[in-house]
């Protein structure tokens, strides 16, 4: 209990965390006079040598373990026939709470958690241990916000061939198993990877690839069923990204990363990608790890297509993208024209527009001069919302343009570093309102362009209807042409 002394040296402060095993206490170290994780193994398994064991080697496992990026055991021991652990104090919250807390994260975030993670793990597989329950649960941040693995209390050896985690024994947590530990199979380091697979896609897409009820129903889906596409779910992903978190997902081991290094140094090149020009990314496709990578929707019939014949294919799409952005062959005209066409017209941030809030129409908002202000680094933004349907409270927000006077445009260009949420364009004569759809609804992506009707107008509004990633939406710069 709170309060209790352990070894005559811990005093046992708040429970910060339990389990099936054991409770974790945040205490105080009297004799360094530091606070530290005191992790004590429930009192009902203190008389079985299996559990005890377990706990033990638990201990000596993470002891060989020095790691920036997993948590350190300081001392482990018995008090009073009560087994306890002493790790490092992390004075933060789990990585499972922070995304519950934000919603998902942003592609750059999450990476740079996963490679944290992947060197980690890879770390541990390199002196012989196999972690076995990676999950959000069991990665603490730090208050500067660094990723650091703990609770290695099922790890095992790779050496072990018998002891008391036999085939056929399923342990781990449902949401986060690997088709080998659902099935009862033996775990190698390949189980990890396919952990650390649905962790990113989770920091991606806040949610996991196989939710359910039961922990058969979810172990069953596991190992029968294709992850939902992850691009359906977060359009922004890139995909490099996306085909890296579909690899660590097969079903087949021997078809995932050679090992969890090999996974980390591709998050790694994801990362790099992101500073990438988008005029070189298609380099990439002939990488070698994307050649064995299948695309997350054609995997799924398992095609026999060579690989030439896709790199071909992926050739062929990225002409007809070119012929469409020059306005498709022959000259026939695209929806929207191309940004860099008519006269450029001056637009003038107003004010938010949200005639279903609690206040009026036209609310004051000083950072809607940000998104004309010819910087591409400062945005409006909506507020954040708890669904992306706007917790169902109205059905959209927007910002108020105005153009000086009554023009009729033909283009309205936005730029934003939040792509995925829907918008269009209305317009109308007063700042009031009413206004009316003057262009067709988009998925907005980092720039996207609207052809208008070439209705006269003065004021203007880019209407959003869904927001993306993050329950919320920046509109960093818009451009007008006539």
């Amino acid at each position: 209990m709170p309060g209790e002394l352990i070894a005559e040296r811990y005093e046992l402060e708040e429970v910060v965390g339990t389990g099936g095993m054991s409770t974790v206490y945040r205490a105080h170290d009297q004799l360094l006079e530091r606070n530290v994780a005191l992790k004590v193994l429930h009192p009902h398994y203190a008389d079985d040598e299996e559990y005890v064991e377990r706990f033990r080697r638990e201990a000596r496992s993470v002891a060989q373990l020095s790691h920036p990026h997993i948590v350190t055991v300081i001392d482990r021991g018995e008090d009073d026939g009560q087994q306890f652990i002493v790790f490092e104090y992390v004075d933060g919250e789990n990585l499972k709470q922070f995304v519950e807390r934000t919603g998902p994260l942003p592609t750059r975030r999450a990476i740079e958690l996963a490679v944290e993670i992947a060197d980690a793990l890879a770390f541990a597989h390199e002196h012989g241990l196999i972690h076995r329950d990676v999950k959000p649960q069991n990665v603490l941040l730090t208050p500067d916000g660094d990723a650091k693995v703990t609770d290695f209390g099922i790890a095992r050896s790779f050496e072990v061939e018998h002891g008391m985690t036999q085939t056929g024994t399923v342990l781990g947590t449902s949401n986060y198993l690997s088709p080998e530990q659902a099935g009862g199979k033996p775990t190698t380091p390949a189980t990890d990877v396919y952990s650390l697979g649905v962790v990113v896609y989770e920091l991606l897409t806040g949610d996991v690839p196989f939710p359910g009820e039961n922990f058969v129903a979810i172990a069953m889906k596991h190992i029968n069923d294709l992850p939902p596409d992850l691009l359906e779910r977060r359009p922004d992903v890139p995909l490099r990204l996306a085909a890296a978190v579909d690899r660590a997902l097969e079903k087949d081991p021997a078809r995932r990363f050679a090992s969890m290094a090999e996974f980390a140094a591709e998050l790694r090149r994801c990362l790099a990608e992101l500073d990438t020009p988008d005029s070189e990314r298609t380099l990439i496709v002939s990488s070698p790890v994307l050649r064995e990578c299948r695309a997350p929707r054609v995997r799924a019939a398992r095609s026999r297509v060579p690989v030439y014949v896709i790199l071909a294919l992926v050739a062929v799409a990225a002409i007809v993208v070119g012929i469409l952005e020059l306005g498709g062959a022959k000259g026939k005209p695209k929806a929207a024209p191309p940004s860099g066409v008519g006269t450029p017209v001056a637009l003038a941030g107003v004010t938010g527009y949200d005639p279903q809030g609690t206040g009026p129409p036209g609310e004051d908002n000083a950072d809607a001069r940000r998104a004309t202000d010819g910087d591409a680094t400062s945005y409006w933004s909506t507020e954040h919302y708890t669904t992306p349907q706007f917790g169902n409270l109205k059905k959209g927000v927007g910002l108020l343009l105005d153009a000086g006077h009554t023009v009729p445009l033909t283009s309205l260009t936005l730029t934003t570093d939040t792509p995925g949420y829907t918008a269009e364009i209305q317009a109308g004569d007063s700042p009031t309102g009413s206004f009316a759809p003057d262009s067709s609804s988009k998925r907005v992506g980092t720039r996207t362009t609207f052809a208008l009707s070439g209705k006269a107008a003065r004021y203007y509004v880019v209407w959003i209807t869904s927001l993306g990633v993050g329950n919320f939406a920046h509109v960093n710069e818009v451009k007008a042409r006539r």
